[in-house]
């Protein structure tokens, strides 16, 4: 009697580990699947862009003629495939699946899958890029007229700190 409650339960930790593993895959597929719909893969093009920048501007900046723009390209080259060894899609994808795996279930990451292939999702997604610079951009404009005051205060308190000492 003991091998037989033994073989059940086997059979059951078997049936629930598999289970278990179909779910992951599936929730992994679902996730990739909102990442693919997000252009997740397109989160580094600033990135690369900016690096890009930096070189013609180092460029620019050594006075180089314009018979070298070859090493400046080849440079560029250089610094792409640098970039894509760090933070390459190949290299991203399994750490954001975990990630959004990690936050959302599966149900929820198929409504989000849904939300973002709607049009008013596709339209969330092209806003927030300027949508985000824009408040950044506010918030920084704001942040501006409290740096007076936030520089007071640390002088106010550094001459207190001072007065403590005594």
């Amino acid at each position: 009697m003991s091998r037989f409650r033994v073989l059940c339960a086997a059979s059951l930790l078997l049936c629930v580990s598999g289970q278990t593993l179909a779910d992951a895959t599936s929730h992994a597929a679902v996730a990739e699947k909102f990442l693919q719909v997000v252009r997740a893969d397109k989160l580094t093009v600033p990135v690369y862009a900016q690096v890009q920048q930096m070189f013609a501007q180092r460029f620019a900046e050594s006075k180089a003629p314009q018979s070298k723009q070859p090493l400046l390209e080849r440079y560029q080259a250089r610094a792409n495939t640098a970039l894509d060894r760090a933070v390459g899609w190949d290299k991203l994808k399994p750490d954001m699946v975990r990630l959004y795996t990690a936050t959302f279930s599966e149900t929820e990451m198929k409504e989000l899958v849904a939300f973002y292939q709607s049009s008013l999702g596709q339209k969330v997604l092209q806003s927030m890029p300027a949508l985000t610079a824009q408040s950044a951009q506010m918030t920084q404009a704001a942040l501006e007229k409290a740096v007076p005051e936030v520089n007071r205060l640390l002088d106010d308190m550094q001459k207190e700190l001072g007065e403590a000492k005594k």
